[in-house]
């Protein structure tokens, strides 16, 4: 057996395999038929490709007055470490901080979370979520019904590989692209089965 594994492995070797091709690298960096530079094209694409998805977006100067409308009808928020007082400033409901971290059964009982994040993308409607400084845990994002994250506009790439160029990949990368949803074999879509129901996006400029 040995000697006929050894012979078997020495004809594979020795046979004539032709090179891999090079990989192509002339990625396309922004998004087809949008300037780049042209930053309200840009955000614009990116507040209509979440309302594509069913996600709320709200524009404001003010994330205090705009998180507030965003969370209007929960009764809780949790809110990660590192997350700025001011914008739960104006909200009058629970919060609760994840530190230390809550567990399952809580999260569950709570009505939403508040998140930044660290980049998103026009072209697919995506936010894209580190762990860091008021992003929290991932569990933190996927139990409550309702996530509001708070978007700056300078964090907004036209394309993904602008994005991925701002990413840290030793990071527990998560990106979502609207509200949880899914659907089954008679195309029929469910909301809510692998993370929260509702979106709530707060752009700032």
């Amino acid at each position: 057996m040995t000697d006929a594994r050894t012979e078997i492995l020495r004809r594979i070797r020795a046979a004539a395999v032709p090179p891999a091709p090079a990989a192509p690298r002339q990625y396309l960096r922004h998004a087809p038929g949008l300037d780049r530079a042209d930053r309200p094209a840009v955000l614009d694409l990116f507040a209509e490709r979440l309302n594509e998805y069913g996600a709320a977006v709200l524009r404001a100067d003010d994330a205090g007055a705009a998180v507030a409308r965003a969370l209007d009808g929960a009764r809780s928020v949790v809110v990660p470490a590192g997350l700025p007082d001011a914008w739960t400033a104006d909200w009058t409901g629970d919060i609760r901080p994840d530190r230390p971290p809550l567990d399952t059964a809580r999260l569950d009982a709570t009505d939403a979370v508040l998140t930044a994040c660290t980049a998103a993308v026009a072209e697919s409607g995506t936010l894209i979520l580190d762990g860091g400084p008021g992003q929290g845990r991932r569990a933190a994002t996927l139990l409550p019904d309702l996530h509001v994250c708070v978007v700056r506009a300078a964090q907004v790439h036209s394309a993904l590989p602008g994005a991925l160029a701002a990413l840290d990949p030793a990071r527990p990368l998560t990106f979502i692209s609207g509200p949880s949803a899914t659907a089954d074999i008679e195309m029929i879509r469910v909301r809510g089965v692998h993370g929260p129901r509702r979106l709530s996006v707060v752009l700032l400029p």
